[in-house]
């Protein structure tokens, strides 16, 4: 009998011991996608105004890393901290740990080398060799144009360098360990062909980060299959809930009877010279859907992601955006 108990306890031990090394290993030799590109990009006014079209209304980089006011409707950017990061994202909104958005100013990013910024983008791994939680949509941006990428850190070059020191995130045990598995090596596209009408739609949802947001997810991670069909819950600190949207085609549930003009107009409306930002009360319902930033698309890009979506499987999800808990 003791021979038996002395005998697991051996198994167990080197289970814990092999368990340990497996941590170890992936707290000190993970992520390791590589070492960035030895690249420097050169700061031009084309590049400087394609990526900031870019960062401002596609990637939508500013709405994460600025502050948010949430007393309007869709949470218009505090200017006085623009990409100055310090955003919280929560338990009390659903998130496994509490993060903030980094301050991507010039005030922080001084020491970046261009070849970190852009393995921090398309890879997930920051400058110092540490996992970036995927808030950070850096597998999207890892399957784009390397010369986007590039506008987008030339015009970071340029912001106004704002003061704030962003506290370190604090993510719940595993997702602690687990999130150093998580950057991987970027697929980028080589060329980009606008001509393209679909193909280049599917590269600006990719780059938006729209099914990130439209389809329905298990623990932070989409559910295959449910890509734009909505789904997702966004929980407010109020006690309000916002479920995304079906976007699909899909005509009972989803936009299949809007046609293009009525998918951009309901983008537009936010720049429309009359549109006054809506006051929101301290129970009302609010959206975490940037429309003030993506509004800033040009017609033609919004028609594009409308000509891809339309290719899209139509998914029957019928979705009550609004509730409370």
């Amino acid at each position: 009998m003791k021979k038996a108990i002395k005998v697991v306890l051996i198994i167990l031990g080197v289970i814990v011991l092999g368990l340990v090394c497996v941590v170890v290993f992936i707290k000190t030799a993970l992520p390791n996608v590589g070492k960035p590109t030895d690249m420097k990009v050169q700061v031009t006014p084309g590049r400087v105004k394609r990526g900031e079209y870019l960062a401002n209304h596609v990637a939508a980089c500013m709405d994460c890393h600025s502050r948010r006011d949430w007393s309007f409707y869709a949470g218009p950017l505090k200017k006085e901290i623009f990409g100055g990061g310090g955003e919280k994202f929560g338990k009390e909104i659903g998130f496994p740990g509490t993060l903030y958005s980094s301050n991507i100013t010039p005030a922080a990013l001084s020491d970046w080398t261009d070849g970190e910024l852009f393995r921090a983008i398309t890879t997930g791994e920051n400058k110092h060799g540490k996992a970036l939680f995927p808030l950070m949509p850096y597998p999207n941006y890892g399957k784009t144009n390397a010369e986007d990428i590039m506008c987008i850190i030339a015009y970071l070059r340029t912001l106004p360098a704002v003061k704030n020191e962003v506290p370190a995130h604090q993510l719940d045990f595993p997702l602690n360990i687990i999130v150093n598995t998580m950057p991987s090596k970027a697929a980028l596209e080589e060329k980009l062909d606008s001509n393209n009408v679909i193909g280049y739609g599917k590269y600006l949802v990719t780059m938006a980060g729209c099914t990130e947001c439209h389809s329905k997810v298990d623990k932070g991670t989409k559910i295959p299959g449910t890509e734009f069909g909505g789904g997702r819950e966004f929980d407010f600190p109020n006690g309000t809930v916002v479920t995304s949207s079906n976007i699909t085609f899909d005509k009972a549930t989803g936009i299949g009877n809007w046609d293009r003009n009525i998918f951009i107009r309901k983008f537009k409306q936010y720049t429309d010279s009359g549109y006054v930002l809506k006051t929101v009360a301290a129970g009302d319902f609010n959206t975490p859907m940037p429309w003030l930033m993506y509004a800033g698309m040009t017609e033609s890009d919004l028609a594009a992601i409308y000509a891809y979506i339309g290719t899209v499987k139509p998914i029957s999800n019928p979705v009550k955006v609004f509730r409370r808990k």
